[in-house]
């Protein structure tokens, strides 16, 4: 009997000795499959590229930019204002270490589809002049690498910019006390600048639905609103010869719809964006709007002559 209760008790013992190896092990191994999840800086290795059509490939790697004007509308401080925008798309190589353009070929480098975008418009006496940039794999296969945002005018300057590594890592510049610089972390989700990427690679795989999306650096910066992930809903529609892209931001009661063409190379024809414009008795939904003028193919930066200047006519502006 002694010997019975023996063999059970080492038996159990030998049980529970292997089961908690087995649980350790199991414990590592989640904790490993975290760490690599959460590896960013990585991330670019371990994706899936998506192929290039060679559609892509003859229009974005033919030595140009896109370079498109736009006729702005823009609510300010409660009012419209009027200016003009400019998209500016190009591919490039990346640095994604170092998170900047890369100057020669280098195996690591990722090719990305950069947009930067301008907005210039007058409120009262006084100059906006707004940039954006955006840089986004042409692979379409994880977030944008880097985004950048600057605003100027006379009662000072803001910038922020967003770089993506284990998350996304935040550095932001302001002349306002309550604002000042701020660094700070954000957990990885849809970015609203990205957007305007993702459209020009491929539209049918904009996320729709229910999803967390933090807004362009420019509204939030703006409009004073904490930058971080807010719920949102997205639509994409074919009406046709376009196709509509739509966000909508129940918190921050803004909408932004995207209109583009269905067809390769999906140019952005125009665009709106409602949402509430200036404080206090002054505050009121307004819409701001984008209207197409003139598109130009060609490699801008080696056109920096006086000789040149007549291309800005060209696309009215």
């Amino acid at each position: 009997m002694k010997s019975t209760l023996k063999i059970a008790k080492g038996f159990s013992l030998l049980t529970l000795t292997l089961v908690v190896l087995v649980s350790c092990s199991e414990n590592k191994k989640d904790k490993a499959t975290d760490i690599a999840l959460n590896e960013g800086v990585k991330e670019a290795v371990s994706l899936e590229k998506n192929e290039l059509s060679k559609d892509f490939k003859a229009y974005w790697y033919a030595g140009k930019a896109e370079i498109t004007s736009y006729k702005l509308e823009q609510a300010r401080y409660g009012e419209m204002r009027e200016g003009n925008a400019v998209l500016i798309y190009v591919t490039e190589p990346f640095l994604n270490d170092k998170q900047v353009k890369a100057d020669g070929n280098n195996p690591d480098n990722i090719p990305v589809l950069k947009l930067n975008s301008t907005k210039n418009y007058l409120t009262g006496i006084y100059p906006y002049s707004i940039m954006n940039s955006s840089f986004y794999p042409v692979h379409d296969n994880q977030h944008a690498l880097k985004l950048t945002f600057s605003s100027q005018e006379w009662c000072g300057q803001v910038y922020t910019q967003l770089n993506n590594r284990a998350k996304f890592e935040v550095a932001s510049h302001s002349y306002f006390e309550s604002e000042a610089d701020q660094k700070l972390q954000l957990d990885k989700t849809v970015l609203e600048n990205e957007i305007w990427n993702k459209i020009r690679i491929n539209p049918e795989n904009l996320p729709q639905g229910n999803f967390n999306m933090i807004p362009s650096l420019e509204f939030s910066r703006l409009t004073h609103k904490e930058l971080k992930a807010y719920r949102a809903t997205a639509s994409l529609t074919n009406n046709g010869k376009q196709q509509t892209y739509e966000v909508n931001y129940p918190e921050l009661k803004r909408t932004l719809k995207i209109n583009f063409s269905t067809q390769f190379p999906y140019t952005i024809e125009s665009w709106s964006d409602s949402f509430t414009s200036g404080y206090g008795a002054n505050a009121k939904t307004l819409t701001s709007t984008g209207t197409k003028i003139k598109t130009l193919n060609t490699p801008y930066w080696r056109q920096n002559g006086n000789k040149d200047l007549y291309l800005r006519d060209s696309l009215g502006i």
